[in-house]
């Protein structure tokens, strides 16, 4: 009775290990869940996006050109300010001191030419009387040629004097117009947007050095400063229609058109780019933003999707649809059959003869392919793209209208999914997704 019960449970137990095998080995077959799309003509719209600082289109530094002690301020930051409306009064004594010196030695200058010229004159006098005494024969050459050196003696005096004179006018000139910008007038109407300087500081003026005192914007035009990448900047082109999106004005969107591009590239500081090669390359696009809102300020953040190509009616799959195999992840999977479903799809095979269905990889050694759903199975099919959208990528060759492609999971498109492997549909989850 004992060994007819241990035979008993050896057979429950082997029975058991058995089902258990079978329900592994059938879990182990259970077709993958995947969505699916269709191949169809659509609008696809390629854009690249950038983000930026808003900015003035003409914005104005006003410094000093001279060194002065600021006396007084007509403005503060957000007055508006007309074409030639005072701005900044600084101290003017030692340059009202300086026009004064000017002025005297300008005096001095033409008294000293005028006393020079009254003796050229008569020096000129002498040489003539001495010509015709030389000509009577009442007097030797020699008397002549004194009068003659004492002339030309004079008139260069007289030459030299005019040049002093000449000089001090200059100098008067000069004086005057370093007094003149002791006064600083708006040179253009807009707004004051930065206020760098108060009464009392000193301006430090100087041609070769920046010391901004305020600054006028034009906030009547506004465009968006934008950072583009260095692998995107090929795409942007003059005129490009570019949809603008700014961090302080939630939901609203602002269009514009871009009519810079920089030839150089940039660092991170602004600079031109040269040196370094570890920086990330970005060159400088500018975007005129069309109707302006008044809510708009200097410096605010903005995005930026600059539309670079569009087709409207472009053979187009969802961009996730896409992948990558090497041939050897595809060789033994195709079973012969990638060569004429290729052909048939436009694609010719050109690697039909090497074990791999057609497929041709790129120099990278990949293949860029969609898996479409033909009898229930997950056929890879080589593709070739042309325009990427936010959400759709055209197909130039590969695929036709109408058929259906995978479209998820992600993870069953970029790995898991074999050419040939049996799927299950379930759009449900999809469907749900995009409800939401």
């Amino acid at each position: 009775m004992k060994k007819k019960t241990i035979i008993i449970a050896a057979v429950a137990v082997i029975a058991a290990a058995a089902i258990a095998v079978a329900v592994v080995k059938a879990r182990g077959e259970k077709p993958l869940e995947v969505q699916t799309a269709e191949a169809g003509l659509q609008q696809v719209v390629q854009k690249v996006n950038a983000t930026g600082k808003v900015q003035p289109k003409t914005q104005v530094k006003i410094s000093a050109d001279v060194s002065a002690r600021i006396m007084r301020l007509g403005v503060k930051e957000g007055d508006r300010v007309e074409q030639g409306q005072f701005l900044v009064e600084l101290d003017r004594e030692a340059y009202l001191a300086a026009v004064e010196s000017a002025q005297a030695n300008v005096r001095s200058a033409e008294a000293t030419a005028k006393l020079v010229q009254e003796s050229m004159l008569q020096a000129e006098r002498e040489f003539k009387r001495a010509a015709e005494i030389v000509r009577l024969k009442l007097d030797s050459q020699a008397r002549l040629d004194e009068a003659e050196a004492a002339y030309k003696v004079e008139v260069a005096r007289y030459e030299a004097a005019l040049g002093d004179a000449a000089r001090a006018r200059a100098s008067l000139k000069q004086s005057k117009d370093s007094l003149s910008k002791t006064s600083i007038y708006a040179p253009m109407a807009g707004v004051i947007t930065e206020l760098r300087r108060e009464q009392g500081e000193i301006a430090i003026g100087s041609q070769f050095q920046e010391d901004v005192i305020l600054v006028i914007s034009d906030m009547s035009e506004m465009e968006v400063q934008l950072d583009v990448d260095e692998n995107d900047i090929v795409a942007v082109a003059l005129g490009d229609v570019a949809d603008i999106e700014v961090d302080a004005l939630p939901g609203r969107k602002l269009s514009g058109r871009v009519y810079e591009i920089a030839n150089s590239a940039k660092s991170a500081n602004g600079q031109a780019q040269a040196q370094s090669q570890t920086q990330k390359t970005e060159f400088l696009v500018k975007v005129a933003i069309a109707e302006p809102p008044e809510e708009l300020r200097p410096g605010m953040t903005a995005a930026a999707d600059i539309v670079t190509d569009t087709k409207d009616a472009a053979l187009s799959v969802p961009v996730q649809c896409v992948t990558v195999r090497t041939l050897e992840q595809l060789k033994g999977d195709d079973k012969g059959e990638g060569k004429g479903k290729q052909e048939a799809a436009g694609v010719p095979a050109a690697n039909a003869d090497d074990g791999a269905g057609g497929f041709k990889a790129d120099e990278d050694g990949f293949v860029q392919i969609v898996f479409v759903l033909e009898d229930g199975k997950a056929v890879a099919r080589q593709v070739e793209t042309g325009l990427q959208g936010e959400n759709l990528l055209e197909i130039t060759s590969g695929l036709k209208a109408g058929e259906t492609v995978i479209s998820g999971g992600y993870r069953a498109i970029s790995r898991d999914l074999k050419n040939g492997a049996r799927v299950e549909v379930n759009n449900e989850a999809k469907d749900k997704a995009e409800k939401a």
